[in-house]
């Protein structure tokens, strides 16, 4: 009898037992979470946050207002959990140096002016009353700007790249506001050159006419980056590097090397049927000419 009592138990608990185990009911969040990322130069940037919508509400305005973001007080740059800023390297934000690491994004909106700061804690949320100046890492104060397109959800984004530069651009109703991210790039860049090109006895052609590009395009030593695009075309010349040698040759003002150079790139460039390096080619070709160059 005892047995038939606990085998009936045991077969009672099984039964019950899928009702307990089973998922919550999901739902859609009113502010739904969202990741971004962007390299800048070297360094990878990452910001988590949670995107609030107007919904017809006023949005910044003043304590009169019932505005959902009043002026002058701290916000936690979104909804739900702190919004935070990754770097993966150290960076320059708005002037200010920045460590590798993650950081919570708190702003302080204003009509004619608003207060970014970056704060080490990252856990506090909404709870911005017990928000501490000492966690700052960075505080800054950009101008905030009307766009022309309204923008229903809270929205982060990246504009502007550059090499080495980035804006980090918060739009929300017509109201956006911006800070300037400067990557360290050129000493890791210059490290990379000294190793694989300047020091190595036998550099890559690859690496070679890398090290010309950045050169040019950062207005270095113009001659140092033409000898490695040289190197670079000796044996198994391409149309785009010979292409940079030209240029390298009209910003020096060697207007006939950079014709010459020119020429044997469009030639390369019509036998790759590269219509665009045809065309830039040409320009170069014009330019010269115009300068003197037979």
């Amino acid at each position: 009898m005892k047995a038939l009592l606990s085998f009936s138990a045991g077969m009672a608990l099984l039964a019950v037992a899928p009702l307990t185990t089973q998922a919550q009911i999901s739902t859609p969040q009113p502010s739904p979470k969202s990741t971004i990322q962007q390299r800048v130069g070297l360094t990878d940037i990452t910001i988590t946050y949670s995107r609030p919508s107007a919904k017809g509400r006023v949005i910044f305005g003043d304590s009169t207002s019932k505005a959902i973001v009043p002026y002058a007080k701290r916000w936690r740059t979104g909804a739900n959990n702190s919004t935070t800023i990754k770097f993966s390297d150290d960076v320059t934000v708005e002037g200010k140096k920045v460590a590798a690491g993650e950081y919570a994004l708190y702003t302080i909106p204003g009509k004619t002016t608003w207060t970014v700061v970056l704060s080490k804690d990252t856990k506090q949320g909404g709870n911005v009353a017990n928000y501490k100046a000492a966690d700052n890492v960075a505080s800054f104060s950009v101008k905030p700007y009307k766009t022309t397109v309204k923008a229903e959800t809270f929205t982060i984004n990246f504009s502007d790249l550059t090499p080495a530069t980035a804006n980090v651009d918060m739009l929300w109703e017509t109201t956006g506001a911006k800070f300037k991210v400067v990557a360290d790039v050129d000493p890791k860049v210059v490290a990379q050159i000294d190793e694989k090109v300047t020091k190595n006895a036998s550099p890559s052609t690859n690496d070679l006419a890398a090290a010309a590009v950045y050169y040019y395009d950062n207005d270095k030593d113009l001659k140092q980056a033409l000898t490695w695009m040289q190197k670079a075309n000796e044996k198994d010349p391409k149309f785009w590097n010979v292409h940079t040698e030209a240029k390298i040759r009209m910003k020096m003002k060697d207007y006939k090397g950079a014709l010459t150079a020119a020429e044997q790139s469009r030639t390369l460039a019509q036998s790759a049927k590269n219509t665009d390096y045809v065309k830039m080619n040409d320009e170069i070709i014009a330019a010269a000419k115009k300068n003197g160059a037979k």
